[in-house]
């Protein structure tokens, strides 16, 4: 008995934690999975200082450890050091190519040579991961789908050594995209493409998902925080006053001051509605078709998610202006976890998003 014992607890995998690293916060989540059904064993989230990072690049790296550090501080009831990390949308590049058909194998080979033809930078300067993307299409026999990830290794190894310095092992590295679709999409699987829209405090990422697979993504420097900048500007009022009337008003135009700030985020809006249409043109346009169901070609829902999704009113907006069905994304989706049994209140889970996901890769983790 004691020795079935022994090698029962040899076989057991460390539980691992999730790290969300963005330029303004850092937010970490730690999942405990019961049969079937998660729990969010522990959460929590700090501010950190301007110039630690800038657009996704660690400029101090021995800075950010010692937030890192803070931040477990201040969760205290963690206690494992592995930890699946963010990397940011900005400076990746994520694609799918097609190649013929072949074995996991032969398409390793294959896919280094093939992903200088399609990466902007030196091969030999990224750090590049890539996946076989299973087809919808059962008649499809003849080729197969890889969905291509890099990072210069310029912008990922600061995020390691800050994690070493902080006394952590690192799992994995994801880009942000692959845990938003990880918590947003049901199934991890869509019949039609969706636009998963993520509105950050810094900017906003948009992933094209399709079939079991994101399909492209991009960033641009819309966000929560230019909403309040605005608000202030027109209204000549502080920041802090700006984001009461942000999060009072949003797009409701109740009363004239709602209809003053409705008027400030207007020319943003229109922006962010006219970026949308560009991507999702360009996906129908660009973007391979072929492993999706036969009427799958045409993106049919835009899923909310970030903090700034919170903006009163947004989702109507969108909705009426793009002309296509919008939701708040639900990140507890793939968790058979209730709103009501979260511990994370309902205004600030959206803005946990990508570190569900991340929690949700560390708690599955295969260490084999």
């Amino acid at each position: 008995m004691g020795r079935r014992m022994m090698l029962n607890f040899l076989k057991l995998n460390p539980e691992g934690f999730g790290l969300d690293i963005s330029d303004r916060s850092l937010k970490l989540i730690k999942l405990k999975k019961i049969k079937k059904k998660y729990k969010i064993e522990v959460f929590g989230e700090i501010s950190i200082s301007k110039g630690i990072l800038k657009r996704g690049e660690i400029k101090k790296v021995d800075a950010l450890s010692e937030e890192i550090k803070k931040l477990i501080k201040k969760v205290k009831k963690l206690k494992t050091r592995y930890v699946v990390v963010s990397l940011p949308e900005e400076k990746s590049f994520v694609w799918v190519i097609t190649l013929p058909k072949m074995s996991e194998e032969e398409a390793k080979k294959a896919i280094v040579f093939e992903a200088e033809n399609y990466i902007p930078f030196p091969i030999g300067e990224v750090y590049l991961g890539s996946q076989i993307v299973p087809s919808l299409r059962k008649n499809q026999k003849e080729k197969m789908e890889v969905l291509l990830i890099a990072l210069p290794k310029s912008t990922v190894d600061p995020y390691l050594f800050s994690l070493k310095k902080a006394g952590l092992k690192p799992l994995a590295f994801e880009v942000e995209s692959q845990s938003i679709a990880r918590a947003l999409v049901k199934n991890e699987t869509s019949l039609f493409p969706y636009l998963l829209i993520d509105i950050g405090a810094t900017r906003t990422t948009f992933v094209l998902f399709g079939g079991k697979s994101i399909r492209f993504t991009a960033s641009i420097p819309i966000s929560s925080t230019l909403f309040t900048k605005a608000i202030a500007k027109t209204l000549k009022i502080d920041f802090k006053e700006a984001e009461k009337l942000k999060i009072k008003y949003g797009l409701s135009k109740k009363a004239k001051k709602g209809k003053e700030v409705f008027g400030a985020l207007i020319p943003i809006l229109t922006d962010l509605k006219e970026q949308i249409k560009r991507y999702i043109d360009f996906y129908h346009s660009h973007i391979s078709h072929g492993f999706l169901p036969e009427d799958g070609s045409t993106v049919k829902k835009i899923i909310l998610c970030g903090r700034g999704s919170n903006l009163l009113g947004l989702k109507n907006f969108l909705a009426q202006e793009l002309n296509l069905p919008t939701e708040i994304g639900n990140p507890l989706v793939n968790l058979s976890l209730t709103v009501k049994e979260c511990p994370i209140s309902k205004k600030d889970l959206l803005g946990y998003t990508v570190a569900i996901g991340l929690a949700k890769r560390a708690i599955n983790y295969d260490y084999d």
